[in-house]
């Protein structure tokens, strides 16, 4: 062999030798994550998922990808979403935002892991067989937000005792709509209130709905938890303002975006353990083994310049036990 050709060959098989190490490095996990709402305003909560994740040793791009699904809201895309993710090969979905979204990664997939939040009962909607162990191939975290809503009415009745009839705004596309509905009504029922249950699942339904509450004399609005009412919270909020109605909301956002109340799990934690349990399937554990976490703290929030706005005088009592005060 001429001395020309053997240092082609060499620097031919050299230039060869990284392309095969590369090939023999194990592929980047993939998650898939999926999710009622929207980017805006679930951003916070994918830090805190993320942070979960790294918790345990895993960093977006460097150790782990994630195949990011939205549905803006609209539930009837849930499926199609999870069964886009399932098609992509993820190793485990994430499946964030309320049963909706949970509902439809378990009916796309009996094999790929699961690990969800939803904010009721997840033995109650089918999701998992028993807390402890679920079984099956989902485990998750639940939250108190969805059975916050007799607490939403008994906290609103206590900032506008004078009011005797009261709304409530419930999606009735979210399949947990009859639930909470049949929940706020009893609790208004104990506490002697008109209650008027209103609807809306798009955006252009809230003036329809603001001026329902206006033709009822309704001194109180109390909104169910809801994807869709979280990407709207701004607009409720600044609504609420303009037709002075004190409002009171299960996100925590709600009270910071000008709404009078809010009362809310502490979905950060909540969305940081969803990364840590996403992270340890990914390690090798079975979600029918893990059991399904329950986080039960509760933050109460008041706005008092929204209060002041609205000519409501909050009593000692209550602003004594929030959590925080906006002033």
């Amino acid at each position: 062999m001429k001395r020309r050709e053997f240092i082609a060959l060499l620097g031919g098989a050299a230039a060869a030798w990284p392309v095969a190490a590369r090939a023999q490095q194990p592929a980047m996990p993939v998650i898939g994550f999926l999710n009622s709402g929207s980017p805006g305003p679930y951003a916070y909560r994918l830090r805190a998922f993320r942070r979960g994740l790294s918790d345990v040793g895993f960093d977006e791009g460097r150790s782990v990808a994630i195949e990011y699904r939205w549905a803006e809201a609209q539930y009837n895309r849930l499926p199609e979403l999870a069964g886009d993710l399932v098609r992509r090969g993820v190793m485990v979905i994430a499946a964030t935002g309320g049963t909706p979204a949970a509902l439809a990664a378990k009916k796309a997939t009996k094999s790929v892991p699961i690990v969800f939040h939803v904010a009721t009962d997840p033995v109650e909607v089918g999701l998992v067989a028993r807390l402890n162990r679920p079984g099956g191939n989902l485990t998750g975290i639940s939250s108190l937000n969805v059975g916050l809503g007799p607490k939403l009415v008994e906290l609103l009745h206590e900032v506008v005792p004078t009011a005797t009839v009261v709304a409530a705004l419930v999606n009735p596309t979210n399949p947990n709509s009859d639930a909470v509905s049949k929940d706020l009504q009893a609790a208004a029922d104990a506490l002697g209130l008109k209650l008027h249950v209103l609807h809306a699942s798009a955006e252009h339904h809230f003036d329809m709905v603001f001026a329902k509450l206006v033709q009822l004399q309704a001194g109180g609005l109390v909104i169910g938890a809801d994807a869709f009412f979280t990407t709207q919270t701004e607009l409720i909020a600044a609504l609420a303002a303009r037709h002075a109605v004190p409002a009171i909301y299960g996100i925590r956002e709600f009270a910071g975006a000008g709404g009078l109340m809010s009362y809310a799990a502490d979905l950060t934690e909540v969305y940081r353990l969803v990364g840590v349990y996403t992270g340890r399937v990914l390690k090798g554990e079975k979600p029918a083994e893990l059991p399904v976490q329950q986080v039960t703290k509760v933050e109460l929030i008041i706005n008092l310049k929204a209060a002041k706005a609205l000519g409501v005088s909050v009593p000692l009592p209550i602003l004594g036990r929030a959590d925080e005060v906006i002033e």
